[in-house]
């Protein structure tokens, strides 16, 4: 990967549909790091990212000014008891991965999550049954294991994609101790603004974009 800029990152909107939806369009075409099989419409794509702002940051990664990467998270259950956790999704552009991009993005997420006051963060991953192939490799549980996680489970040969069977694991990170009665998450909307935690954050100024929250790095 050449020198880069550094990177910006901020809330998506639905107008970002297609541009991040063109970084998640090879994992669909090409991986099996998603189960999904065909590609969504910009109009669905839009729709997810508008739904997952009702509650959860969705983040996007930019370089100069294009897009280059997305993080989000979803409800771990629907059920009201699982409020606390959550499961998590980061994805980059081919051509940024392995540098260093990932753990930043990652880490943002994961200080608007310890702000709402989520609790668990859960990653449902998929991995070879055997060894890696041209679909799927360790790289993704890997990268979670960097980041703190630790694997809680695995299903055998539970997913097929391009007539193979592949395995799904469970990984997990605590933010911060479980106690009894302990208060609910505040939905990420709801967040004071400007959010007062993107300032301390790993060198992160905010400016006021997205009512117009955004995150510069400064570092």
């Amino acid at each position: 990967m050449t020198e880069m800029s550094e990177p910006t990152i901020r809330l998506a909107t639905p107008d970002d549909a297609p541009a991040l939806l063109a970084i998640y369009e090879p994992y669909v075409r090409q991986t099996a790091i998603t189960c999904e099989y065909e590609v969504p419409s910009v109009e669905e794509f839009a729709g997810r990212i508008e739904r997952t702002l009702k509650r959860y940051p969705y983040l996007v990664m930019e370089l100069d000014g294009r897009p280059v990467g997305y993080a989000y998270v979803s409800p771990l259950n629907s059920r009201e008891a699982y409020d606390w956790s959550v499961e998590t999704s980061i994805y980059l552009a081919c051509d940024v991965r392995h540098g260093g991009l990932g753990r930043r993005l990652h880490d943002a997420l994961k200080q608007c999550l310890i702000e709402m006051g989520i609790t668990n963060m859960c990653a449902l991953i998929a991995v070879p049954h055997d060894k890696d192939d041209e679909y799927l490799t360790h790289n993704s549980q890997d990268f979670h294991a960097h980041m703190g996680y630790r694997l809680v489970g695995a299903f055998d040969r539970c997913a097929q994609k391009f007539g193979r069977w592949y395995d799904m694991c469970w990984m997990e990170l605590v933010l911060t101790e479980r106690t009894p009665n302990q208060p609910k998450p505040t939905w990420f909307p709801d967040l004071p603004k400007p959010v007062p935690f993107w300032q301390v954050f790993g060198c992160l100024a905010v400016s006021n974009r997205r009512k117009k929250c955004s995150v510069r790095t400064l570092c």
